[in-house]
């Protein structure tokens, strides 16, 4: 009997403590007028949820229930008139809502007299037309139609009966088959081996996969036929992994040719060309041939002058010698053997063009007599075959005696030849005495003091 009631002691702690722990869905607003909770905050024991009194929690049979004190929620508002046409009665209520029971239990409901306003109402309007049937093909479905009750809302309980009604529908034609895509395939190689990068834009292969509309097909022999397949049949992919393709090098333009090798007479000039139209790489070839050639230029020497041979001796500046006076002669040559190129310009001739002698193989000249006032020079010349002696004074008159067979000169009064006493002047005559002999080449005679 005692451990019985040890049992029943320790029995009763626990039960309370099971009541206590009842999860129920917590909630952190009630409105008293709706009766409705919101803001929810999870499972917790009803007793920590209704801590707060403004909380709320659902209960078992599903309504919101306040934490807070009994309270009378808001009387509703007045119900339609129970009848449609004369008089009736109309109703409100009020909810107690919170743990325990509100004062006044028995009100929380209102009743009044009403008069029902809705004796000549129509209630239901015409059916709408029946809808198409729920199938199109392939056969029986359903179709429906609609009514609407026109009343006002007072007046509703006037249409009574269903606001739409269904019945069975057939489609005999055929239903289309809509197409769908069958596995994608593996995928192919790829379209070449290596990656080409000599284009402006890469040409990178690809591989592709592909799939087919074929399982099911669509139908073509319905109405309407099947809807064909969304999507691609093809995906593409690049093949980025791949090596470069090797690019064979080729021979670009010969450049101008270089100078040439020497600077006059005939040489050899280089041309070059490169190997970059385009360039080997990648493995690939080079190009193939020479990548110099030679051609002969030609280029234009100087002409350097050489001397050409002496001339002759030419006369003597005199036919005698004078006492302390020389006579002398000269001969020539030119730098014409050959003559120095002017483009390019070629080297002169080295040296004199001419030379002088002195004629010592010539005999003395005689003294001239009873000759005081006998110019300082005078000279006689030939001129071919002509008879006329031509001679230039500087100061005076004298007269002479010439003796063409020789060379002597002698004053006399043969011949008489005048001059200005100042200054040149040439004069001709004959001589009156004289042999006169062919002298082709005369040379002067000179006397002096």
């Amino acid at each position: 009997m005692m451990n019985t009631l040890k049992f029943l002691l320790a029995l009763v702690p626990l039960l309370v403590f099971v009541e206590q722990s009842e999860c129920v869905r917590c909630f952190g607003s009630f409105d008293l007028t709706t009766g409705e909770c919101s803001t929810d905050l999870g499972e917790v024991n009803q007793d920590e949820c209704c801590q707060n009194p403004q909380y709320g929690y659902k209960a078992e049979d599903g309504s919101c229930q306040s934490c807070g004190s009994p309270t009378w929620s808001p009387w509703s508002s007045w119900s339609f008139c129970n009848v449609l046409c004369g008089e009736g009665v109309k109703q409100k209520s009020r909810t107690c809502h919170g743990i325990g029971e509100c004062e006044n239990p028995l009100t929380k409901l209102q009743t009044d007299v009403c008069n029902g306003t809705c004796c000549n109402d129509n209630g239901w309007g015409l059916w709408n037309p029946w809808t198409p049937c729920s199938v199109t093909c392939g056969g029986r479905g359903t179709r429906m139609r609609q009514r609407v009750c026109t009343s006002p809302p007072e007046c509703r309980s006037s249409c009574s009966g269903p606001a739409e009604e269904e019945e069975p529908c057939d489609a005999s034609n055929m239903c289309p088959v809509h197409g769908s895509w069958s596995s994608w395939a593996v995928w192919s190689q790829c379209s070449s081996s290596c990656i080409n990068d000599q284009n402006s834009n890469t040409d990178v292969p690809s591989r592709v996969q592909q799939r087919t509309c074929s399982d099911p097909a669509p139908s073509n022999d319905t109405a309407p036929p099947g809807n064909n397949c969304p999507g691609d049949a093809v995906k593409r992919q690049d093949c980025t992994e791949l090596p470069n393709c090797p690019v064979d090098g080729n021979w670009g333009n010969w450049l101008p040719p270089g100078p040439c090798s020497v600077s006059c007479g005939e040489g050899l000039q280089l041309s070059l060309r490169r190997c970059d139209n385009p360039s080997p790489k990648y493995g690939g070839k080079l190009c193939e041939g020479p990548s110099t050639q030679s051609s002969v230029c030609k280029r234009p020497c100087p002409v350097h002058g050489f001397w050409s041979g002496w001339s002759n001796w030419g006369d003597c500046s005199s036919s005698c010698l004078l006492p302390n006076r020389g006579s002398v002669r000269t001969r020539h040559r030119s730098c014409s053997n050959p003559a120095p190129s002017l483009n390019p310009p070629g080297n002169g001739c080295q040296g004199d063009d001419s030379q002088n002698e002195n004629c010592n193989h010539m005999p003395n000249c005689p003294e001239p007599k009873n000759a005081t006032d006998v110019p300082e020079f005078t000279r006689f010349f030939r001129d071919g075959n002509s008879s006329e002696i031509t001679t230039t004074y500087s100061r005076s008159c004298v007269w002479m005696t010439v003796d063409f067979s020789g060379t002597s000169v002698y004053p006399g009064p043969s011949s008489k030849i005048c001059c200005p006493a100042l200054g040149d002047e040439s004069v001709s005559g004959t001589p009156t005495t004289g042999a006169v002999s062919p002298l082709l080449n005369a040379r002067p005679s000179v006397f002096g003091e």
